[in-house]
C-alpha cells in the first residue's frame, strides 16, 4: 500500500492524501484490497487529525468508523493478513477517542490473531499499546504498564525493529519520568535514539529528541 510508510512515519496529511488516491485507483481497476486498505488509512488519518472539525462528526468518531467500514470491506475480499496491524490502528484510535476498554479488547483480539496466525511482526507495537491504554483507564496500574513496555522492548529488539524499539523505549521511560526516575529512563532511552544515524524528522525521534532533552534538563 502506497499509504503505509506515510502512516508508519505518523504522517497524517500525506497518509489521507496516499490513501485517496489508493481508493480512487481501486474504483477505477476494481482493487477491491485496495479500496480497503485505503478506508483503513484514511480513517486513520482522520482519527489522527483530532483538532480539525468540520461539518458533521468529530474527526475522530468520523475516523474510526472508516477504519471500521474498511476493516469489513478488506475481510469480505477474504483477505486475513495485515489483519493484527489494522485492528492495532483501530484500537489506538479508539483509546485516544476515550474507548479504552474497547480498545483493549481489540489489542488482546490482535495478539490472539497473531498467535493463531504466525503474524507476529507488530507484537511489540501491540504489546506497548497494550500499557498505554492501561494508564490511560487508570493511573494506577503503573506495573501492568511498565511490563508490556518491557515485553514490547524485548520483542522489539529480537526482531530488530529499531523502530518499534524506539516507541516502547520512549514509553517506558515516560513512565520512568513521571516517577521520578529520570536518569534510568535517560539511560534507557539514550542508546536506542542513538543508534539512528539518519532520518531525524520522523514523529518519533523528534519525540524522543525532545524527551532526552527534558530527562537531562
Amino acid at each position: 500500500m502506497t499509504s503505509w510508510v506515510p502512516q508508519f512515519r505518523r504522517e497524517g496529511l500525506l497518509t489521507h492524501e496516499r490513501a485517496e488516491a489508493a481508493i480512487a485507483l481501486a474504483a477505477e481497476h476494481g482493487f477491491a484490497v485496495f479500496g480497503a486498505g485505503g478506508t483503513i488509512f484514511r480513517g486513520w488519518a482522520l482519527a489522527a487529525r483530532s483538532r480539525e472539525r468540520g461539518p458533521g462528526q468529530e474527526p475522530r468518531e468520523e475516523g474510526i468508523a472508516q477504519i471500521q467500514q474498511g476493516m469489513a470491506a478488506w475481510r469480505a475480499t477474504g483477505a486475513e493478513a495485515l489483519r493484527p496491524y489494522y485492528l492495532a490502528l483501530l484500537a489506538e484510535a479508539s483509546g485516544k477517542r476515550g474507548q479504552v476498554e474497547e480498545g483493549l479488547h481489540l489489542l488482546a483480539e490482535a495478539l490472539a490473531v497473531a498467535k493463531d496466525t504466525g503474524e507476529c511482526r507488530w507484537d511489540a507495537e501491540l504489546h506497548r499499546l497494550t500499557g498505554e491504554l492501561l494508564l490511560a483507564r487508570s493511573a494506577e496500574p503503573h506495573a501492568e504498564a511498565a511490563t508490556c513496555f518491557r515485553q514490547a522492548l524485548t520483542i522489539a529488539n529480537g526482531q530488530q525493529a529499531k523502530s518499534y524499539e524506539l516507541r516502547a523505549a520512549m514509553s517506558l521511560a515516560r513512565l520512568w519520568q513521571q516517577q521520578g526516575t529520570r536518569a534510568a529512563a535517560y539511560e534507557l532511552l539514550a542508546p536506542v535514539y542513538g543508534w539512528f544515524t539518519e532520518g531525524f524528522d520522523t514523529a518519533d525521534l523528534q519525540e524522543a529528541q525532545a524527551l532526552l532533552e527534558e530527562l537531562a534538563g
